[in-house]
């Protein structure tokens, strides 16, 4: 039998969402949207041929439910969906900080909720999205879950313990490069390149880079060692970067994205 899911709060993540559900074969029919605004409604069912309805209505017809709204915002939602929710569709969070058990509580008893963290490269299929189980979810709402996040790039399950640090590895992960690749192209220009090459020597740099970690199957140690020759101007960069303690910031920076996924999860803002 056919499984309808709904979007709920399809902003940029929600609309990749959709997307990625047509490209995988799902038929528009059995795909619904909600969005905030009007306009915003309309223009996803014109781009996508699906429906746009209200919560309540996607909470009653979804067989699956994606909520993509921010974290701010979830306890509204929840006060809005929960008294059209059975027990037997399928919830899946994908809120920040927000542990399953948040969600079964003010759900009917027994719902399944599946918790996901995934980032932005979802925009162009390339997501790593992070799946756990709450206290109701079985393999087969794992399985729905995957199904629905893999064609916007990879999926992995971890113990909802983790989540918190994979929000801090993987979720807030890309700003970390991005910065990175900032830093990286202002140095060109200190240098003497225009930003444009500068942009373009780094940007192709990290795709090449990235590819190599994922298919090589390499530890980053090796590829790392096979780019630094002796007395190089490599290990010149790397003794500087060690010098100021660039792994070390790391490793405070991620520690304290954890801590920020801990405290929302606590109900801090």
């Amino acid at each position: 039998m056919t499984q309808t899911v709904a979007v709920l709060g399809a902003g940029k993540i929600g609309e990749a969402l959709v997307s990625g559900l047509l490209r995988a074969g799902r038929a528009p029919a059995d795909v619904l949207v909600t969005a905030r605004r009007a306009e915003r409604a309309a223009e996803l069912r014109e781009r996508y041929g699906v429906e746009a309805v209200s919560n309540e209505h996607a909470a009653k017809a979804a067989d699956t439910l994606i909520l993509t709204v921010k974290p701010q915002d979830m306890a509204a939602l929840l006060d809005e969906l929960a008294p059209h929710v059975p027990a037997d569709r399928l919830v899946v969070s994908g809120a920040a900080g927000v542990p399953t058990a948040w969600f079964e509580e003010r759900l009917a008893p027994g719902t399944p909720v599946v918790r996901v963290m995934t980032n932005t490269p979802v925009l162009v299929d390339e997501a790593m999205s992070v799946i756990s189980a709450g206290a109701h979810a079985a393999e087969e709402h794992l399985r729905r879950t995957e199904e629905i996040f893999r064609p916007v790039g990879r999926t992995l399950r971890v113990p909802e313990a983790q989540q918190d640090a994979a929000t801090a590895l993987s979720g807030s992960g890309p700003a970390y490069f991005y910065l990175l690749v900032e830093a990286m192209t202002d140095a060109g220009i200190l240098l003497g390149l225009p930003r444009a090459v500068a942009h373009d020597l780094i940007v192709q740099s990290a795709v090449g880079a990235s590819t190599m970690l994922r298919d090589s199957g390499e530890h980053p140690v090796k590829l790392r060692e096979a780019v630094t020759s002796p007395a190089g101007t490599t290990i010149a960069a790397i003794r500087e970067l060690e010098n100021h303690g660039v792994r070390a910031a790391f490793l405070a920076a991620l520690e304290a994205a954890r801590d920020r996924s801990r405290e929302l999860a606590a109900g801090g803002r």
